[in-house]
C-alpha cells in the first residue's frame, strides 16, 4: 500500500466518525444547546491535548490560530448545530455537501492548486449523492436553518484551505490542541451569554459528551490536520461525504431506520464521487508551501 493512499485511509476515518455526531446528539445530549454543545466539544479537548503536549503557540502564531480555530471549530460547529436543530438532517446534510465544491475554488485561489474539470464534477456528483442519500421530499424549510448550514460549509471550507496554507512547524498533536483551545475560548462568552445553564446532565448525556470531545474532536481532528498537511486540499475535502454515509447507516444499524434503494444509490454515488476526485489528482504534486517561521 503506498504511503498516499495510507494517508488517504486514515484520513477518511476522521469524516466517517464524524457523521455518528448527528445520532449521538439527537439521542444521548440534552436538546437546543447548539453552542453550549460546540463549546463543551471543543474546549475540554483542546485542553486535554494541551496538557498533553506542554506547547503554546508563539506570538506571530496566534492570529493565525485564533482563524482557524473559529473557521474550523467555534463557526463550524455553531452553525452546524444550529442547522440540525432546525432543519431534518437530510436537508442540513445536503446544504453542507457543497464544501468539497468551494474548496476546490478556494484552493486554487489560495495556495495556486488549479481548478479541474473532473475535480469540479466530482463534487457535483457528490452533492447528488448526498441529497440521494438523505434528503425526503416532504423535508421542512427552515430560513435560518438553511443559512446557518450553508455558512458552516464556507466556514469548514475556508479552514481546510487556510488550514494547509498556514502550517506551523509543529506536531499534528499540536496545531489540533492549539485550534481546539483557540475554537473552545472563542464559544465561551457566546455561550454563556445566548444560552441557559445547562441541565443536570445524565449518565447518557456524559457519554455523548465524552465521545464528541474526545473522538469526535481530539483524536478525528489530529488525524485530520495530518492529512491536510499531508494531501491537496481537493483531494481531501470530498472524503467529508463519508460523514452522511456513515449517519445513515447507523441509524439503520441503531435505530432501525429504513434503507431505501435510493439511498443504496446514493451510498454508491457519493463512493463513486470520491474516487473521481482521487483520479483527478493523480500524479498531481501538492504546491509546495512555505512555513513561516515561528518568530
Amino acid at each position: 500500500m503506498t504511503s498516499r493512499t495510507t494517508d488517504l485511509l486514515l484520513t477518511a476515518a476522521a469524516p466517517a466518525i464524524w457523521g455518528s455526531t448527528y445520532i449521538v446528539t439527537t439521542e444521548l445530549l440534552p436538546a437546543d444547546y447548539p453552542l453550549t454543545v460546540a463549546l463543551l466539544r471543543a474546549l475540554p479537548a483542546g485542553l486535554l491535548l494541551l496538557l498533553i503536549v506542554r506547547q503554546l503557540p508563539e506570538r506571530a502564531w496566534w492570529g493565525r490560530i485564533l482563524v482557524l480555530g473559529a473557521l474550523n471549530f467555534s463557526i463550524l460547529w455553531a452553525m452546524l448545530f444550529l442547522a440540525a436543530y432546525r432543519l431534518p438532517g437530510g436537508v442540513a446534510a445536503t446544504i453542507t455537501s457543497v464544501q468539497p465544491l468551494f474548496v476546490v475554488f478556494l484552493a486554487s485561489f489560495f495556495l495556486g492548486s488549479a481548478v479541474r474539470a473532473l475535480s469540479v464534477a466530482a463534487a457535483v456528483v457528490g452533492i447528488g449523492g448526498v441529497a440521494l442519500l438523505v434528503l425526503t421530499p416532504n423535508a421542512a424549510l427552515d430560513a435560518l436553518g438553511i443559512a446557518a448550514a450553508f455558512a458552516a460549509a464556507v466556514s469548514m471550507a475556508f479552514g481546510t484551505v487556510l488550514s494547509r496554507r498556514w502550517q506551523p512547524p509543529v506536531s499534528a498533536l499540536a496545531f489540533t490542541a492549539w485550534q481546539l483551545t483557540a475554537g473552545g475560548l472563542l464559544l465561551l462568552p457566546v455561550a454563556l451569554w445566548l444560552e441557559p445553564p445547562l441541565p443536570a446532565l445524565s449518565a447518557a448525556n456524559w457519554i455523548g459528551f465524552a465521545w464528541l470531545g474526545l473522538v469526535g474532536a481530539a483524536l478525528t481532528y489530529i488525524v485530520w490536520f495530518r492529512g491536510v498537511a499531508r494531501l491537496e486540499s481537493s483531494a481531501i475535502a470530498p472524503l467529508t461525504f463519508l460523514s452522511p454515509v456513515t449517519a445513515v447507516i447507523l441509524g439503520w444499524a441503531l435505530l432501525g431506520q429504513s434503507l431505501s434503494v435510493l439511498q443504496v444509490v446514493g451510498i454508491l454515488v457519493v463512493i463513486t464521487s470520491i474516487w473521481l476526485s482521487q483520479h483527478a489528482q493523480r500524479g498531481v504534486q501538492p504546491p509546495a508551501l512555505a512555513r513561516p517561521a515561528a518568530r
